[in-house]
């Protein structure tokens, strides 16, 4: 195909988004994928291919979307990696969480029985450092869906919202971002939000409703736009197998089963038990059945009965939702908004764990320990976006065990990455200012029992571990996580405080929400339905403000405040100011200076680009050491002052050259060793003897300084000078080490 070809197949659309044009191509890259779309926003372009697998796959029960975020250091410039890869390898925690952003919102404009596989790429082609590649990639991504013959609802728009001083902004710049107290990324339909993920400074809910409703309308700007590009080049979407139904299986087994289900619904049970109840129902389905339809043809009747287990289980759903809606009645009889029973507890590990704390809801058990470590501790992250480094981590960690289970998937995935950066998010605008507690600083989850809403177990758990570790957050923050049940025939919706898992895998929507007593500090939706009403979220924020107060509550009488000492196992950090231009002293040539100081000491240093030099160790005396090592070094000697020198050289017939000030050199001529004339400098001084001496000279731009042993002590009674000598002071200057004449010894060290 030649080039004018591509062009002509290439379709080309343009929105007014804002003060910048929203533009997106399709029809002449990648055309073998289902659907390909290109979105740019100022000089940010991002590619979304879509791609359906030709026939449902066998043996899954949940729709089998991927959704791969690609970082390509190119678009950025930047040619990165380790001396020996160059190659992208598997996305950053970061990139993850982009995808994991694109896939919230498409997910439920899927038919929830689709099993073909469906893989959607998004990948970052340029980027500018200004217009933020997310909502270029996702908006590629909804256009994309929406024009394959994929079945999905929609089409969808995709926007951030900013709010500084007070004012709400579209699509802020990165630059921007820097200023703004939220950071909002929103998901709607022609008619309904449809996901949210947030971060924010302690925002209040009116301000969060306000931004909600602000990037509602943006989004369905967007949407509307798409829905005529799909009207006018849309393929038509392939038709989807409706799932298995038996209504005379579905009653009888509903006869059947329906009093044990409601009974154990209802019941106080622990989730184990609870579930060994229903899966001993699925488990009877298929010999119930069999003998209930003896007379079926025996390919049919094997085909039913292979579907009961689906059936029992769609009855507990149901019987789950019908309990919620026409009685306000949860599991364990809970109500609507009860939350369950909720203990607090630091101090769970000893002290050599620099802060540790235990959070309990229900059956939702989460160890939350906080580690505190130097500046050089930081995460480094490289890519097209350049480097970055972070000082405050949070790692979540959902073993197998805390469910009851057994699972060869034992290292870190995709849900562990989300739902310890919602946890992070969360804690990030309470941690204190790095000039005011410069330690960088780990808290790290481990999910020990799950009963639903582990990650707001660590988000409360990370506060309780924070201050028992004496960091100085600026307010404690807890979290809740809310559900939602609906019957939208009848425009019903209740919404669930404390959600837990049976009311997560039946229900329509898991909000959950962290903040303070000020405001919300993250916010994360996800739903199974198209979309929420408006009024919804507004209940919810009252509902998780309610919530969020009564487990701070309890949080608070575990430690009610930031301990005003660390650990005694923790390392303590102190700080030197120096003057930039002194770096160089400090760190020497080739790092000779600073490794020398970290090898005697056992310190640790880590330096900044403005003089700041932090020193970390936890021992005091090593502490006091080397910060005295590095005021030495960037001192300035000052003319008349004692120091305490040692001899490093003799210079025969010149001198000594003493090392003072930790690593300055100076010259004490051998006029000044004593008062009596002195023929042989040895006969005063040694190497490696350790004296006092005075400063009699300083040269600030040479960086040279003349230092005296005699004047330490005064002249012998009936003292009479002797004449200079040549290179003395005074007399014109023959010798090395002098200032202004010619340097004809060793050179100065």
């Amino acid at each position: 195909m030649s080039p004018s070809s591509v062009l002509r197949a290439q379709k080309e659309y343009t929105l007014e988004l804002g003060d910048k044009p929203l533009i997106v191509k399709t029809g002449a890259l990648a055309t073998q994928a289902n659907a390909s779309v290109l979105c740019q926003i100022g000089d940010t372009v991002a590619m979304s291919n879509v791609t359906v697998s030709a026939k449902p796959r066998d043996g899954v029960d949940f729709l089998p979307l991927q959704v791969v975020y690609q970082e390509k250091y190119y678009a950025g410039g930047k040619i990165a990696g380790s001396r020996f890869r160059k190659r992208e390898g598997r996305p950053g925690d970061e990139y993850v969480l982009l995808g994991r952003i694109v896939d919230r919102g498409l997910r439920p404009m899927f038919p929830k029985h689709i099993r073909n596989d469906i893989q959607v790429f998004c990948t970052i082609l340029s980027y500018d450092f200004e217009n933020e590649h997310d909502v270029a990639a996702a908006n590629a991504a909804n256009l994309a869906v929406a024009l394959s013959d994929c079945p999905a609802d929609g089409p969808l728009g995709s926007v951030r919202i900013g709010l500084i001083n007070g004012e709400l902004v579209l699509n802020p710049t990165r630059e921007a971002f820097l200023k703004s107290d939220l950071d909002l990324f929103l998901t709607a339909s022609l008619e309904r939000v449809v996901m949210i993920e947030a971060g924010a400074n302690q925002v209040s809910e009116e301000d969060i409703l306000r931004a909600i409703e602000f990037g509602k309308k943006w989004a369905q700007k967007i949407a509307k736009f798409f829905a005529d590009i799909q009207k006018e080049i849309g393929r038509t979407k392939f038709v989807v197998e409706e799932p298995f139904m038996n209504e005379e299986a579905y009653e009888f087994l509903k006869k059947e089963v329906l009093p044990t289900v409601n009974k154990a619904i209802k019941d106080k049970l622990a989730k184990l038990d609870r579930r060994k109840i229903f899966n001993d129902l699925m488990d009877q389905a298929a010999e119930k059945l069999t003998e209930k339809f003896a007379s079926m043809d025996p390919k049919e009747l094997e085909d039913l009965a292979a579907h009961g287990k689906d059936l029992v289980d769609k009855i507990i759903k149901s019987e789950v939702r019908r309990l919620i809606l026409e009685e306000g009645t949860r599991m364990s009889s809970r109500k609507i908004e009860e939350i369950r029973a909720l203990s607090a507890m630091v101090d769970i590990l000893p002290k050599r764990v620099h802060g540790s704390a235990l959070f309990q809801r229900g059956e939702t058990q989460g160890l939350t320990t906080c580690t505190l470590g130097s500046p050089g501790d930081k995460e480094l992250h490289e890519g097209m976006e350049g480097e970055r480094e972070d000082r405050y981590m949070h790692h979540y960690n959902f073993p197998p065990f805390s469910v009851g289970e057994t699972s060869n998937r034992l290292m870190v995935g995709n849900r562990e990455i989300g739902h310890g950066n919602l946890a992070l998010r969360g804690l990030l605008p309470v941690l204190p200012k790095e000039e005011d507690f410069p330690y960088t600083i780990r808290t790290v989850t481990e999910i020990l029992e799950s009963n639903g809403s582990s990650s707001m177990a660590a988000t409360c758990g990370s506060t309780l571990a924070l201050m028992a570790a004496g960091v100085p957050i600026t307010a404690p923050v807890s979290g809740i996580a809310l559900g939602l049940v609906s019957d939208e025939e009848k425009g019903k919706y209740i919404i669930l405080s404390d959600l837990q898992d049976e009311e997560d895998f039946g229900g329509d929507m898991d909000f959950k929400l962290t903040g303070t007593a000020k405001g919300i500090t993250a916010i994360q939706m996800d739903i199974k339905i198209k979309g929420l009403p408006d009024s919804v979220f507004k209940e919810a924020l009252e509902r998780s403000k309610k919530g969020r107060a009564e487990i701070l509550a309890v949080m608070l009488s575990a430690i009610s405040e930031p301990r005003k000492e660390l650990s005694p196992f923790a390392p303590r950090i102190e700080t030197v100011q120096v003057h930039p231009d002194d770096i160089r002293l400090v760190i020497g040539k080739g790092g000779e200076t600073i490794q020398k100081i970290t090898k005697e000491t056992g310190v640790e240093i880590d330096i900044e680009d403005s003089g700041l030099v932090f020193i970390t160790s936890a021992n005091g005396e090593a502490m006091e050491k080397a910060k005295e090592w590095i005021q030495g070094i960037v001192a300035k000697p000052e003319v008349g002052k004692i120091y305490k020198a040692k001899i490093v050289r003799i210079i025969p017939g010149v001198g000594a050259i003493a090392e003072f000030l930790k690593g300055k050199d100076g010259m004490i001529h051998i006029s000044e060793l004593q008062w009596q004339r002195t023929e042989n400098v040895e006969d005063v001084v040694n190497v490696g003897d350790e004296v006092e001496v005075k400063c009699v000279e300083y040269d600030a731009m040479e960086g040279k300084t003349r230092l005296s042993l005699k004047q330490m002590t005064p002249p012998p009674e009936g003292f009479v000078p002797p004449a200079p000598r040549p290179g003395g002071f005074g007399g014109p200057r023959r010798g090395g080490g002098g200032f202004g004449g010619p340097r004809r010894g060793p050179p100065r060290r």
